[in-house]
Parts: C-alpha cells; sequence; structure tokens
C-alpha cells in the first residue's frame, strides 16, 4: 500500500507562507508617488502641474501662495481642473525636514490624488 508523504508539501507551504508575512508589510507601506523617468530632455507637459512647495522653515506654498496643512487639500481641489488624475509636483528644499515632506504627500494621497512627483534638479557633471 503506497501513501502521498506529506511532509515536503507542508515545508513548501510554511516557505511560502514566511515569504508572504515578510514581503506584505513592505508591499503596503510608504506614499505611492509617480516619479518621472530620467531623461536628457525635460518632461513635455501640456499644461502646467500644480507645484506645491515646501520651504526650510517648513512652510507649505500652492505656486506663490502660502497655505496651512488645513487649506492644503481644498486649495488643491479648487486648481485641479482634471479632478483626482491632476499631476501635482512636490518640491521640497534640500534642508527641510524629510517628515514634513512626507506629512505633505500623505495629505495630498489621502484626498485621492494618484499622480504625486517629486521636483528634484538635475546633478551636475564634475
Amino acid at each position: 500500500m503506497s501513501e502521498i508523504n506529506v511532509t515536503p508539501l507542508v515545508d513548501v507551504m510554511l516557505v511560502l507562507l514566511i515569504v508572504f508575512m515578510v514581503t506584505a508589510p513592505l508591499l503596503t507601506a510608504g506614499v505611492p508617488i509617480d516619479l518621472p523617468q530620467a531623461a536628457v530632455q525635460p518632461l513635455a507637459v501640456e499644461k502646467e502641474p500644480i507645484m506645491v512647495t515646501i520651504d526650510p522653515d517648513g512652510k507649505i506654498f500652492i505656486g506663490e501662495d502660502e497655505v496651512t496643512m488645513d487649506d492644503l487639500v481644498p486649495k488643491i481641489a479648487t486648481l485641479a481642473t482634471e479632478g483626482f488624475e491632476e499631476r501635482i509636483y512636490v518640491r521640497g528644499d534640500r534642508t527641510a525636514s524629510y517628515g514634513t515632506i512626507m506629512t505633505v504627500m500623505g495629505a495630498i494621497n489621502n484626498a485621492g490624488y494618484k499622480r504625486i512627483g517629486l521636483v528634484a534638479l538635475k546633478e551636475t557633471e564634475g
């Protein structure tokens, strides 16, 4: 009489369970952002995106206007003509707090906007 040996099956299933338990939290952590690909030429955009700027003191600006954290999302909603598909670029000063930048991006993301990008200067060669 032959029997199926289930020990290798249990071993494989336990390994897969551990792999999924370790990788699942990594897949959901962080703020999903839409970063532009590195290119030699600037991206051609048909419409000017909404620019959110964080200065070194942690003040938040939309365009040239200073806004508070509470007024950030309503102000973006009034400027977003394409709704939640509006492209929003976040510019953070090099010395600005990383926490402030992530708080701003999180607030924009939680409001429903998914096309968020970070703006950086192209590195100079040499």
